[in-house]
């Protein structure tokens, strides 16, 4: 009788995560986690808490929690550019799973080096944000000094940062699996196209590593590497390099672009000269852009969306205590044929 009265109390006012948990007989800390679905919780102690949130009524009040808490129910992300496809993509992907735990998101886009400095000097997350995710920010020791001073859950995504958790793919070896399946249908005139970002302060790691890969790899293959540098960011950029390579008057028999937006742009020239795609030269990317299977573009696929909602789960379980120490999540990458690619030209 007691027990139920209890009920009844919780029932008529806004019932608490406390109270979901007296409830389930699991702490609150095993409810959030439950609620947002992590795999630690077990499918019984899962069914336990949902059925007590469903007879409590329990709803997620970002708000309310964060006046008990001192938390703001919102989470920092900080991107260089949040509209090209890569960041989009990813922020898309950290969104959705912050969401679904209930934390609101404040997007930060710094779109240049100068606008990242100052970003840096005023520091404008504190007392803002509970947790902070920066995606493939290239960072001085000042820019890093200042996250640190923040003290609070920190998450990189495309780019390591020591003593930080961290979600990336291995841009060496995607480069090194494009160059690969290149040289096994038979090139070894490969030529590999880089970009040059319209602010070069940024100096994206991800870019010198993919070079970094094809290097190795043609080096391993005793061939001379053939590298022309953009003069421009994306798809404009790739259509101006493919252009200069082919004003040489001899052409690779294969190319690697990058990223994917460059290899569109390689693509677009090539048709506009009426060069046949593969059967006088071959085309790979790295990323597995929308538009790649559009173009029937080969490439080297990585789960952008995926490595955001890593990244988020990472933060989340910091914000719960339930982080051990820093981790480095290596997402793989997959190689995916299509018709871009083929053996080289015997004329």
């Amino acid at each position: 009788m007691r027990e139920e009265s209890a009920r009844s109390e919780r029932r008529q006012r806004h019932a608490s995560i406390v109270d979901v948990a007296a409830l389930a007989g699991v702490s609150p800390s095993t409810v959030s986690r439950s609620l947002r679905g992590h795999e630690n919780v077990s499918p019984a102690t899962r069914q336990r808490v949902a059925d007590a949130a469903r007879e409590l009524a329990y709803t997620v009040s970002p708000h309310g929690s964060g006046l008990a808490s001192g938390r703001t129910g919102t989470v920092g992300v900080v991107v260089p550019f949040v509209t090209r496809w890569y960041f989009a993509n990813a922020v898309a992907g950290a969104h959705d799973a912050l969401h679904a735990a209930g934390f609101d998101v404040l997007l930060y886009h710094l779109g240049d080096s100068p606008s990242r400095d100052r970003f840096f000097e005023r520091m404008p997350l504190a007392r803002r944000v509970d947790a902070v995710l920066t995606l493939s920010m290239p960072l001085t020791d000042a820019h890093t000094l200042a996250l640190r001073a923040l003290d609070m859950p920190l998450v990189t995504l495309g780019a390591r940062l020591d003593g930080v958790s961290s979600v990336r793919i291995d841009d060496q070896a995607a480069a090194r699996s494009a160059v690969h399946h290149l040289l096994h249908q038979g090139h070894e005139d490969i030529a590999m196209i880089t970009a040059r970002e319209d602010d070069p302060g940024f100096g994206f790691v991800a870019g010198a590593d993919r070079l970094q890969g094809y290097r190795t790899a043609m080096a391993a293959a005793g061939l001379p590497e053939d590298v022309v540098t953009a003069r421009t960011y994306g798809i404009e950029g790739g259509a101006e390099a493919m252009t200069r390579l082919m004003e040489r008057g001899r052409l690779p028999s294969a190319v690697l672009a990058e990223y994917d937006e460059v290899a569109i742009g390689v693509l677009r020239t090539l048709r506009r000269s009426s060069v046949p795609v593969p059967a006088r030269i071959s085309v790979i990317g790295v990323d597995d852009h929308e538009m790649a299977s559009v173009l029937d573009l080969t490439t080297v696929a990585q789960p952008v969306q995926e490595q955001g909602a890593l990244a988020a789960r990472l933060l989340l379980d910091q914000l719960d205590g339930q982080a051990e120490g820093p981790v480095d999540l290596v997402v793989p990458t997959t190689l995916v044929v299509r018709s871009s690619t083929g053996p080289p030209s015997q004329s």
